[in-house]
């Protein structure tokens, strides 16, 4: 392939390719058509509907979902592009309103003289509900075409108002395959990339960087700048010295209190609730390696020993005190190791949330009934008024019973009668609790027509 040439006439052209080689790789081989993009297959395939709006050059006010490095950047300046319009960017971790009322301001001048404006706002879930009211009448009017990128929940960290204006896409973090056409295109480009350098690179190697990026394209190519530079002080190729070097701090998407964290929390305990140790061992690592607090992830475990395996494993709530504590004495990482097994257990045992139920059907009773009278038989009554009263009055001590129960004794106020909340399952040690449960209670009800019949 012959190597393209750069123009050079004057000064001022030198300055210009000197500027362009310090910007970094990542940036300076940003796609600059949508064809260019990696990823984002299913937003912007062929004959998609945004990509059928975004080459037609009539787009829309969006908010952009997504993970770091995916590409949401890049598609708003490629929105600005196609659709011949001016492009501006703030950012709402270093913006307050008031610049944010100067960047409206000039949209809105140069609306006036029929030019657009596209918008982007980088992290706009940054910004207060005032701030992002700002933009509410700029974009119903059509002065900006807001596109909003952020990594968090819009639902959760948007305001209703500006969500009903916009839509919403949802980026996905791009796949290794792809983010392999990325690198190569980067260390085939004489102009942009790293062609020309004589940099050796096997597949491999590139593989274990686009493996490390864990889906964020600019990560990659800033791995693949980074490796270069030191080859290029030694060998000229990219080995697994250079790799180890470069590679050596490598972190996992993570956020402890993002979209991420609830996300990968929800799938440590729905591993556990159905029974898959594997997969509750794999997440359990997971957020560890993400830096969660372990302190928090055992008293998130303690709660699924309480709500998931209940009782059908009482030995479960005391391991996850037991793992709690050991993880208190020892720290990380030997204390991980308890919270290890802890899951394990957790996800291999019986369950039942038969007590969880029966808890919530109780408190639901309690509402509805409000504040129902203690049956006068239940009352103390350690005075000589209150026996004179009623308190106690009819009272059967259980002990003295045939068989240690009074069967035909209620325990409820009288406006509710006998109710059931807890129904055992046929799982682990509430197999037991069942059969007595069932046998009492079906004896409960016979003494009870007994006593009503005479």
């Amino acid at each position: 392939m012959a190597k393209a040439k750069i123009p050079l006439n004057d000064d001022t052209d030198l300055l210009a390719v000197d500027r362009s080689a310090m910007r970094p790789l990542a940036e300076r081989m940003r796609p600059r058509t949508l064809d260019e993009m990696v990823g984002q297959q299913r937003l912007l395939a062929p004959g998609s509907a945004l990509r059928r709006a975004v080459e037609s050059g009539y787009v829309h006010s969006m908010v952009l979902w997504g993970p770091p490095g995916c590409g949401k950047t890049t598609l708003a300046l490629l929105l600005a592009k196609y659709a011949d319009a001016e492009f501006r960017a703030i950012s709402a971790v270093l913006a307050g309103l008031p610049e944010v009322r100067q960047v409206l301001a000039e949209a809105a001048h140069r609306f006036a003289e029929g030019r657009r404006t596209v918008l982007f706002v980088d992290e706009v879930h940054r910004f207060n509900k005032a701030q992002q009211d700002a933009f509410l009448p700029h974009i119903e009017r059509g002065t900006i075409i807001f596109v909003g990128a952020t990594t968090e929940n819009p639902s959760f960290e948007l305001n209703s108002a500006l969500l009903s204006r916009c839509r919403v896409h949802v980026m996905e973090a791009v796949s290794a395959d792809d983010i392999l056409v990325s690198l190569g295109h980067a260390l085939d480009d004489d102009i942009r990339g790293l062609g020309g350098q004589g940099l050796k690179v096997s597949g491999e190697a590139l593989k274990e960087i686009a493996g490390a990026a864990d889906g964020d394209v600019r990560r990659a190519l800033t791995l693949l700048e980074i490796a270069a530079e030191l080859a290029l002080d030694e060998s000229g190729e990219i080995t697994e010295k250079t790799l180890a070097q470069v590679l050596a701090d490598r972190t996992r998407r993570f956020d402890k209190g993002g979209e991420q964290f609830y996300d990968q929390i929800s799938a440590l305990h729905k591993s556990v609730r159905s029974s898959n140790p594997d997969a509750a061992l794999y997440w359990l690592a997971r957020m560890l390696d993400g830096g969660c607090d372990p302190v928090y992830l055992a008293r998130r475990m303690t709660r699924m020993a309480v709500e998931d395996v209940g009782l059908a494993d009482p030995r479960a709530l005391r391991m996850a005190i037991d793992a709690w504590e050991t993880y208190d004495r020892l720290g990380s990482p030997e204390g991980e190791l308890a919270l290890a097994q802890l899951v394990i257990y957790l996800a291999s045992t019986a369950k039942s949330n038969a007590g969880y139920v029966a808890f919530g059907a109780a408190k639901r009773d309690v509402r509805e009934y409000g504040t129902q009278e203690v049956p006068m038989h239940l009352r103390n009554a350690p005075t000589k008024l209150m026996k004179e009263l009623g308190y106690g009055a009819g009272y059967q001590y259980d002990h003295d019973a045939a068989g240690g129960i009074a069967l035909d004794q209620t325990a409820f106020p009288d406006a509710m009668g006998e109710r059931v909340y807890y129904q055992p399952v046929e799982r682990g040690m509430e197999i037991r609790l069942k059969e007595k449960l069932d046998a009492l209670r079906s004896a409960r009800a016979e003494a009870v027509r007994k006593s009503r019949r005479s």
